[in-house]
């Protein structure tokens, strides 16, 4: 068994590792490698799948239910605003700084020191770690190529950085092209149809747009226009107006009746890119849930996309930091907030395997 204190550290000093090696979505490879070979020190054994790792509890009982702790390892790339070295893991007032360091690093090993507190324990189910790889693109190398490979789950603990608040509910996204055709003609005379005129119509109706349906835990979609292209010279009327709409659905949706709803709506011919990142939402009554609550966790809807949206089994998303700190420049996570998530962690998982162990009624 694993001593608290010791864990907390080595978590520290495995991130640190981590923020060293960039770790781009789809070029993971290298802090694939260090996981691996941390667990090894631990004599747990690891699988592999590209840059996804993944490992259970000693003596796995397929009788047991399963229960999955997942985070990603990639990041994305460190923008221009940067006044540090992204990949040096620097400590200053209590804060760890470094790319990835709360998006989703912080998290990433909570959750692996979680999963190394419990080895040696006997538990009611099947402990299963998963660092996955190319979640920032929702790459179809990441979790979606990893759940074929998996047993089925009871639930999953993903960790995002939600200042250890328990996400219930998490918008899906889906990616629309659309275009609109108008007919060319010469800029000077009274010819032609001009599709960006046309499209004009769409962009007002999108920018008021409403959708019928509201989520009790997410509220309503949301759509929005956020490219738009059209024409090729300035005295030619553009014959075609093509615009993408960026939509996040929540569960009163499934995507389909998302886009039959704006189709509806619009002139345009609207061409979803996938229909494959779901919006998810998890009973009240689901024993992780209640594990939560009984802890006094604040629940809530996220509207930010993670690799929940391809977990097809129930999921809560929590972890430690601010989501608000991701993807900005010099970002950073406090080395407290990794040690209270740590604790936090397995107190939900001990309070989950006391509700499990409640007679049935």
């Amino acid at each position: 068994m694993e001593n608290l204190e010791n864990v907390k550290k080595e978590a520290l000093h495995l991130l640190k590792e981590l923020i060293r090696i960039p770790s781009l979505s789809k070029s993971e490879d290298k802090t694939a490698d260090i996981l691996q070979a941390f667990l090894k020190e631990k004599t747990v054994d690891t699988h592999r799948k590209g840059n996804n790792i993944w490992a259970f509890h000693r003596d796995y009982d397929s009788s047991l239910p399963t229960v999955m702790l997942n985070s990603h390892h990639d990041t994305v790339k460190p923008n221009q605003g940067y006044t540090i070295d992204p990949y040096n893991p620097i400590t200053k007032e209590g804060k760890l700084f470094g790319l990835g360091s709360n998006d989703a690093g912080g998290c990433l090993v909570s959750l692996l020191a979680t999963f190394i507190y419990f080895l040696g324990r006997p538990l009611p189910v099947n402990l299963l770690f998963v660092a996955s790889a190319e979640e920032e693109i929702s790459g179809k190398g990441g979790m979606e190529s990893l759940i074929p490979e998996l047993p089925e789950m009871a639930c999953a603990i993903v960790g995002e950085p939600t200042g250890m608040k328990m996400a219930v509910a998490e918008k899906g996204l889906m990616v629309v092209d659309a275009t609109v055709k108008g007919k060319a003609g010469h800029a000077a005379r009274e010819e032609g149809v001009n599709a960006i005129y046309e499209a004009l119509d769409d962009l007002i109706a999108i920018k008021g747009f409403k959708f019928k349906k509201v989520s009790p835990f997410l509220g309503p979609n949301k759509v929005s226009a956020t490219i738009i292209h059209a024409g090729s010279q300035h005295n030619v009327v553009p014959d075609q107006c093509t615009y993408t709409l960026d939509v996040r659905v929540t569960d009163a949706y499934s995507l389909e009746e998302a886009l039959k709803e704006l189709q509806q709506e619009l002139k345009a011919e609207l061409h979803p890119r996938s229909l494959r990142l779901n919006s998810s939402h998890i009973d009240e009554h689901h024993p992780m849930v209640r594990a939560g609550k009984s802890l006094q966790l604040e629940t809530f809807g996220s509207p930010t996309l993670s690799d929940q949206a391809l977990i097809p089994y129930p999921s809560v998303k929590i972890g430690p930091g601010d989501s608000a700190r991701s993807h900005s420049p010099d970002e950073f996570i406090y080395i407290e907030e990794i040690n209270q998530g740590i604790s936090i962690y397995i107190n939900l998982l001990e309070t989950y395997f006391s509700i499990l162990n409640q007679p049935k009624k």
